[in-house]
């Protein structure tokens, strides 16, 4: 599989990833299998991915504990791992804290739950309000220089904060929401990145499962579930949602694939994407996100899809 450069550094990855939320995310999600997250890891590794991306707040510790009793079992040089830090529960409350002190114990102790001596990508996973973005980013570098981290990313900033966390141009890699019906980092932070050798990476290109096909428009949600009470999944905007994944579903046709795989593939043809994490709950789904690797679109097929999800 070829591969992709994160931003300025010396990191190269399949641009195919896996989100590991549900892998030890049991503060996330309700009904969680370690031994599930387990055997999601190790299949991804095994079917050729190699980014697994994590966080601290994964289960606290937990998504980063079974990662590295899996990748223990693969050469390190195959897997990149992207991990994040911010949330601080030592006060005994949760607070976002970016302090250069903070992020450098985080990564200390990331790099001991992961069994592993360096982390292939490490962000700051929110900014909070009071440390100077650049200022954060700078003991990031200083993590670099000590070989504890290959590559530096910041999370869920604004184009402005990005700005400010790049002021010395230590950014690699930046991962933030976007989606085929949230395209709002398109208009400024995009040209921005493209300017600066920034990557980006978008956390949610699923939508929790509403852009895989998986629905239609009589799909009702019980009041049980989280998506009843979300937006996205009801009313108008579930509705424009479902009409426009049926235009896909001739693309996926035509291929011989699902939707899933369409817009998996839609996401690894977009220029302005250096890669690409979908989550999975089990060993059974990691088929399925790796065969979006060979569904090549067609330029006009690429088109429509934009277009329609744009409403150009």
């Amino acid at each position: 599989m070829s591969k992709v450069k994160i931003g300025k550094s010396q990191v190269e990855t399949v641009p195919l990833g896996l989100g590991t939320n549900k892998v030890g995310g049991h503060n996330l999600f309700s009904n969680l299998s370690e031994s599930d997250g387990l055997e999601t890891v190790h299949a991804a590794l095994k079917s050729g991915i190699q980014l697994l991306d994590t966080a601290f707040i994964y289960g606290k510790g937990r998504s980063e504990e079974l990662i590295g009793e899996v990748i223990a079992n693969f050469p390190r040089e195959q897997v990149i791992i992207a991990d994040k830090a911010a949330h601080d529960f030592s006060s005994g409350e949760m607070v976002l804290n970016n302090n250069p002190q903070f992020l450098k114990q985080s990564v200390d102790d990331a790099l001991k739950r992961l069994k592993t001596d360096y982390i292939d990508i490490f962000y700051i996973h929110f900014p909070d309000k009071e440390t100077p973005k650049s200022e954060a980013v700078g003991a990031l570098q200083e993590l670099r220089e000590a070989g504890k981290i290959r590559a530096i990313g910041i999370s869920n900033f604004s184009f402005e904060q990005t700005q400010e966390a790049n002021q010395d141009g230590y950014v690699d890699v930046i991962e933030n929401y976007y989606s085929l019906i949230h395209r709002d980092e398109e208009e400024k932070l995009f040209p921005y990145l493209r300017d600066a050798g920034i990557s980006f990476v978008p956390y949610f290109p699923l939508e929790s499962g509403l852009l895989t096909g998986k629905f239609n428009k009589d799909t009702t949600f019980a009041e049980s579930d989280p998506r009843s009470k979300d937006a996205k999944f009801n009313g108008e905007a579930f509705q424009k949602t479902i009409k426009n994944i049926d235009t896909i579903r001739p693309i996926a046709q035509k291929h011989h694939v699902d939707v899933l795989q369409v817009v998996l593939a839609w996401y690894l043809a977009n220029p302005d994407l250096t890669a690409v994490i979908p989550g999975a709950r089990n060993a059974g789904q990691i088929p399925g996100i790796v065969h979006a690797l060979d569904v090549k679109l067609s330029k006009e097929e690429y088109d429509l899809i934009d277009r329609t999800f744009t409403n150009r």
